[in-house]
């Protein structure tokens, strides 16, 4: 029953499928993680394995067709545990806020509020430090976490 047009062809073992059947009853995982394995189940060419095509595993579960070939893949290269678990991001975010931006925002939020306030919000902090040219933009959540952080409230 394999899919001549696909490239990677789930074959699972006894083992495999035990485990996967196990993993999908017992409720107890991450949703990603039982979809994944039920995509697993579904793909399975084996003679014991359902071997169903893409089209129909999305009409089953309702996911992606592109997520169900990216599931093959990572089953195929790199093995059953790898399947299962979410790719970990490898973006990095760079921080808006650093320690010295940090330090500078505190003295702010610490001095007197401008004229005409009794105390200083997060938009006028956030006002502040782009007016003073500490940071070229940034949003008063942005400052509100790291005020939170630093546990210091304006006023």
């Amino acid at each position: 029953m394999l899919d001549g047009r696909k490239k990677y062809h789930v074959v699972l073992t006894d083992e495999e499928r035990s485990e996967l059947q196990l993993l999908v009853s017992s409720g107890r995982n991450a949703a990603r993680k039982i979809t994944h394995a039920r995509i697993l189940l579904q793909s399975d060419s084996s003679p014991a394995g359902l071997g169903l095509k893409d089209k129909e595993i999305h009409a089953s579960l309702g996911v992606a067709i592109s997520t169900i070939e990216r599931v093959r893949q990572r089953f195929v290269e790199e093995g059953l545990k790898t399947a299962l678990e979410p790719k970990p991001t490898s973006r990095k975010y760079k921080r808006l806020i650093d320690g010295d931006v940090e330090a500078r925002l505190s003295a702010i939020a610490c001095s007197k509020a401008p004229e005409g306030r009794d105390e200083w919000t997060m938009q006028l902090l956030a006002d502040e430090l782009i007016a003073l040219q500490i940071v070229p933009a940034v949003s008063d959540t942005t400052v509100q976490r790291a005020l939170k952080k630093t546990f210091l409230s304006p006023g």
